[in-house]
């Protein structure tokens, strides 16, 4: 069956590690169009938009892409592209993969996590009132009346919506994903103990749709003490589910439990458009230069591939990654036991060895 994927390098060395998935998507033999078009800082300067409307439309079309890493500045120019992204096509579950692979630097082994972080809601919904404006100081005034609580005038405000429908969203995908990939139970973080009307909300709603998955496990736990938990024993853990802003501080930690952002992929997906993604940044200092481990993006593209229920080429595509990183001989420096190690390949050189696997696999 043939496929047209929309396909966004990125920016900064976005376009280096696309170059090599793409390589090796194709080295399965599965049948796939690329749709090319790109977003980010570059067009930014070209354009003034970081997200042109070719971008919209050639996912409204395809309804699944690909995409390098896009460079957001911080503090100052423009949103985040993927922020953007999130909201526009209403990509309401973030899916990150945590794996132990053989060979990548860790002090743990046998990891098999997966995170998945409600995208839209919480304070990443981006309901912000500026220190000392006007609205912000009526707002102030309003909260002291309605409830009595006194915040300073000099504050900033961020609001953390959590609604029934986005928590019951994110929360039966994340027991739909465990059951269509015989994964055994599935934990609920908040942190309900304190924020009783929101992160509480999410914990009811959490209970209430565990007890429809009788199959799967089910449990919660309380976001910092969740933090210490994987740090102790992680192999304890299988799915978890979380608001938006534990998600990102969680998915993260897991990742470090498997050698950091370099081996993690990432998914957003929404119920009509899927979006893969490494969950690294853009590293422009190394654009060009032929350097970085493409090892995050090809794990996105493997994601991608069973999303569109191409198995065979995704378990075979993993597995050559997986060999060549065990093997240790064509990796890049981040991958070798010493970074300076001058036996380290570039991002090509990464992808050929890959390729060469993969044949041997078919």
């Amino acid at each position: 069956m043939k496929h047209r994927i929309t396909l966004i390098p990125g920016d900064g060395t976005g376009p280096e590690i696309t170059e090599a998935t793409v390589k090796v998507v194709e080295a399965t033999g599965v049948d796939i169009e690329w749709d090319v078009v790109n977003a980010g800082a570059e067009v930014y300067e070209k354009e003034g938009t970081v997200l042109p409307d070719r971008v919209i439309e050639s996912l409204k079309r395809n309804r699944v892409g690909i995409k390098g890493p896009i460079t957001t500045p911080v503090g100052t120019g423009f949103r985040s592209v993927n922020v953007a992204m999130r909201q526009l096509f209403n990509l309401y579950a973030c899916v990150r993969p945590c794996k132990s692979y053989p060979g990548v630097k860790s002090r743990y082994k046998g990891i098999d996590i997966v995170i998945i972080r409600e995208n839209t809601e919480d304070l990443y919904a981006g309901i912000e009132f500026e220190k000392e404006k006007k609205e912000t100081l009526e707002l102030i005034d309003f909260i002291k009346e309605k409830s009595g609580s006194i915040i300073r005038k000099d504050s900033g405000i961020s609001i953390k919506p959590i609604s029934v429908t986005g928590s019951e969203n994110i929360i039966r995908f994340a027991f739909e994903y465990a059951r269509k990939n015989n994964r055994k139970k599935v934990t609920g973080v908040h942190k309900a103990n304190i924020m009783k009307y929101s992160d509480g909300l999410f914990l009811e709603v959490f209970k209430k749709v565990a007890s429809e998955y009788r199959d799967i496990e089910s449990e919660d736990r309380i976001v910092d003490n969740m933090c210490m938990q994987l740090v102790q024993k992680p192999e304890l853990y299988d799915v978890l589910v979380l608001p938006n802003l534990y998600g990102d501080i969680i998915s993260d930690l897991a990742a470090g439990l498997v050698g950091g952002l370099g081996v993690a992929p990432g998914a957003n997906i929404g119920k009509e458009i899927a979006l893969f993604e490494p969950t690294h940044g853009s590293a422009p200092k190394y654009k060009g230069l032929n350097k970085v481990n493409p090892t995050a993006m090809m794990l996105s593209a493997v994601m991608m591939l069973r999303y569109i229920d191409e198995k065979k080429c995704a378990d075979i595509l993993e597995a050559a990654i997986a060999e060549n990183i065990r093997e240790g001989k064509y990796v890049t420096y981040d991958l070798k036991p010493d970074r300076d190690d001058p036996a380290a390949v570039g991002t090509q050189e990464f992808a050929d060895a890959v390729v060469k696997k993969i044949k041997k696999l078919l």
